[in-house]
């Protein structure tokens, strides 16, 4: 028996014209479909258990057959032709809209995907194959949930791997209905060679006669008769769907609740939009829907979260991205955590997008986001006058940011986030822009608010963009109108000056009588002008009194775990601003310029207020506002060096520096030692509380305490930040580059 089927075969294969033969076997299972429909009455039976699937494998496999022996390349065989003049795809399309028997349209996804992928011939120019290629692009992705899931992303796979190897194809996949409806008159009247683009084009207007013998000849009736069995709503082209198209049925999936099914269909979307073409890049971006659709399904995201979200929660969510956006099973649950999860699980979708696709639709999506969710979505909420939607607002700010990789879509959140004045601001100025409201809320009555936006600007402070650091301090620091004009030269480094006497004692004060020292205490400085490091490193560590200080009675909280911590902190800033050219030294000061006014800016002038209130803050504010702190002093700029870390520079009338601050709460802090009995013992105490070293109690003065313990660590961090800065070379210290991949 199979020795017989082999020689049958053979002979078919040596055959002198196979042609009619695999021609004819085509037209009879067509016909047998066709058929199908005419003479079965059974409308629950499911299409698996027709001989329906069989048939279109076997059209597929004579497909595939004829072009493999096909001898002139790039011409298409007789079965070929005959499938694209019948437009057996359209009654196909039709079918599977229709659903008859059940599950048929499952059978077409199939039969398309696979035709596609197989036949080598270049088809979808034609218009028989691209307009039902769109028809069956509004048939998916519409319903979450679907049955056809599977079959619709790999139909999308197929159609996204031919746009990548032809982007001229972008164009007809993505014309939805309204394009086709507009140009069908045209092309009823027009010759076949105007309807597609390919100029091989076979396809023919639904009246021609076959090219093929009279034994064709009537085989449209099937496909009519078909037509007239079907329900009535389902022929013709397909309404309700008039926008559909490969982009918004690949957002459709990419909803879908199967894991691999939206991961397919986000691999889907990412090879469409990197298409290397800028005629494609700039069709998909400016005449498709696919930038808005994005930015708008990130948006419906956000819009779906919970009204409240605790701060911490958010902050502790973390390595969620596109490729596994579900949380870690074994983090705690929380109200809103998967719908979260979600969110930041798109939103780092984008950002992946924007970093892997053509410039042109780079830029385009992340203008799309800038408007949709920062703008419209997020900067109403940050205004609110709510405090619970402030929090929320601000929290998951801060997780975009930690997320955020690409530099075209940094640049428009920085351009949110940021922006410049037309003049130097002053301390008089009202808030005009939404930095200055997010800069107001760090000194807000709510100290859960402060703590949140302080987390916001420390995340900004580690994006390496310029914009960011020179809007919130350098902008201010130019000129460095901070110091003092016409100082007398140091005369001697042993000239000691009391308390009272201390030039950054006077700031502020300057109504009250007290006036800057003529004499202004002298800078040690090293053969080349700098001031020497040791005596900077002395000045921050001998600036807390002995008596409160706690650390030399417990292990590991020394200085020597400072410096190793700042030294890599220092080294990976100095990396990410290298680019940006900063100066190795300060400004030169002219004695002769007159005076103007200094004013640190909003942003050092809140962080100095809350400094200043340090004894009397949270714990978890008086972090926080240290940590920024610190992460300002890393900087290698050397007027952020010279006005955050030099204890002896001569400041100007007015004018207050981060040590002169420091030694105001130090003063304060000896005064408000003596009310408090049992000083050392209690501060001891409350040191071994927030290590976790002994049992929480309440104690009086607790707040008082836990200031002091935050300030001696402060003051030891600051002197490991100086003495791994020194000497203030600038940037150009650090060869050591930036980890890839990272912003």
């Amino acid at each position: 028996m199979l020795s017989r089927l082999g020689a049958l075969l053979q002979e078919a294969v040596g055959a002198r014209e196979p042609s009619l033969d695999l021609l004819q076997a085509f037209i009879e299972h067509w016909k047998g479909i066709t058929h199908y429909y005419i003479e079965s009455t059974d409308e629950n039976t499911p299409a698996k258990k027709t001989d329906i699937p069989w048939r279109l494998k076997q059209m597929l496999d004579i497909l595939v057959y004829e072009e493999q022996q096909q001898t002139a390349a790039g011409e298409a065989g007789p079965c070929l032709e005959y499938l694209l003049q019948h437009k057996i795809l359209e009654t196909l399309c039709t079918l599977g809209k229709a659903e008859y028997p059940p599950g048929m349209r499952q059978q077409v996804f199939l039969f398309f995907s696979r035709v596609l992928a197989q036949v080598q011939h270049p088809l979808l120019h034609y218009l028989s194959v691209h307009r039902p290629v769109q028809k069956l692009l509004r048939l998916g992705g519409t319903v979450p949930g679907s049955l056809t899931e599977k079959e619709e992303v790999q139909f999308t796979s197929v159609l996204c791997s031919k746009i990548q190897q032809d982007p001229e194809l972008l164009t007809y996949i993505l014309e939805g209905k309204k394009i086709i409806g507009r140009k069908k008159s045209s092309r009823e009247s027009a010759a076949p060679s105007k309807d597609i683009a390919s100029p091989k084009n076979k396809d023919s207007s639904p009246n021609s006669a076959p090219v093929r013998g009279p034994q064709l000849d009537g085989e449209d009736c099937g496909t009519q008769a078909v037509n007239d069995h079907l329900p009535a709503e389902t022929e013709g082209s397909s309404g309700g769907h008039g926008e559909g198209n490969l982009v918004t049925s690949l957002l459709g999936l990419c909803r879908s609740k199967k894991g691999r099914v939206a991961l397919k269909a986000q691999e889907n979307l990412l090879l469409l939009v990197s298409v290397a073409s800028p005629a494609a890049a700039t069709y998909l971006a400016q005449s498709s829907p696919c930038c808005v659709a994005i930015a708008e399904h990130l948006c419906q995201l956000y819009r779906s979260l919970p009204a409240f979200l605790d701060p911490t929660d958010i902050a502790a969510l973390e390595g969620i991205s596109w490729r596994l956006p579900s949380a870690p099973s074994d983090e705690a649950s929380f109200p809103g955590k998967e719908a979260l999860a979600a969110f930041l699980g798109w939103f780092d979708y984008c950002n992946h997008l924007i970093t892997e696709a053509h410039m042109v639709v780079a830029d385009t999506l992340a203008k799309a986001v800038a408007e949709r969710l920062f703008v419209g979505t997020l900067q109403p909420q940050l205004l609110h006058v709510s405090e619970q939607t402030i929090l929320t607002s601000t929290a998951l700010l801060t997780a975009m940011l930690r997320q955020l990789r690409s530099p075209v879509l940094l640049q428009e959140a920085m351009t949110f986030l940021l922006s410049t004045h037309p003049g130097p601001a002053t301390a008089e100025d009202n808030p005009r822009t939404l930095c200055e409201h997010l800069i107001g809320h760090c000194d807000h009555l709510s100290d859960e608010i402060s703590v949140t936006t302080l987390r916001l600007f420390e995340e900004l402070l580690q994006k390496p963009h310029e914009q960011v650091i020179h809007s919130l301090v350098l902008c201010h620091l130019e000129g460095r109108l901070y110091v003092a004009r016409g100082s007398p030269e140091p005369e001697n480094y042993e000239d000691n000056l009391d308390l009272e006497e201390d030039p950054y004692f006077t700031d502020g004060f300057l109504d009250s009588g007290l006036q800057p020292s003529t004499k202004p205490r002298p800078a040690p400085a090293t053969s080349d002008g700098r001031t020497a490091v040791t005596e900077i490193v002395n000045s921050f560590l001998c600036l807390v009194p002995e008596e409160a200080k706690t650390s030399a009675f417990l292990e590991d909280t020394g200085y020597d775990t400072y410096v190793h911590d700042a030294y890599g902190l220092f080294q990976e800033c100095s990396a990410r601003v290298m680019p940006w050219g900063w100066p190795r030294g300060p400004s030169p000061v002219d004695p002769h310029e007159p005076e103007r006014p200094f004013f640190e800016g909003p942003f050092l002038q809140v962080l100095f207020d809350r400094m200043a209130r340090i004894l009397d803050q949270p714990y978890s504010l008086n972090l926080q506002v240290t940590s920024v702190l610190s992460r300002l002093a890393l900087f290698p700029h050397p007027h952020i060096h010279e006005y955050l870390l030099d204890p002896y520079i001569s400041l100007a009338p007015g004018c207050r520096s981060l040590f002169s601050v420091l030694v105001r709460v130090i003063g304060d802090l000896m005064q408000r030692i003596q009310r408090v009995p049992q000083f050392p013992g209690k501060l001891l105490l409350v040191r071994r509380q927030l290590m976790g070293q002994v049992p929480g109690e309440q104690l009086d003065h607790q707040t008082l305490l836990q200031g002091v313990v935050v300030l001696e660590e402060f003051c030891k961090e600051l002197a490991a930040i100086a003495f791994v800065k020194f000497p203030p070379h600038g940037p150009q210290m650090s060869p050591s580059p930036p980890q890839e991949g990272q912003v």
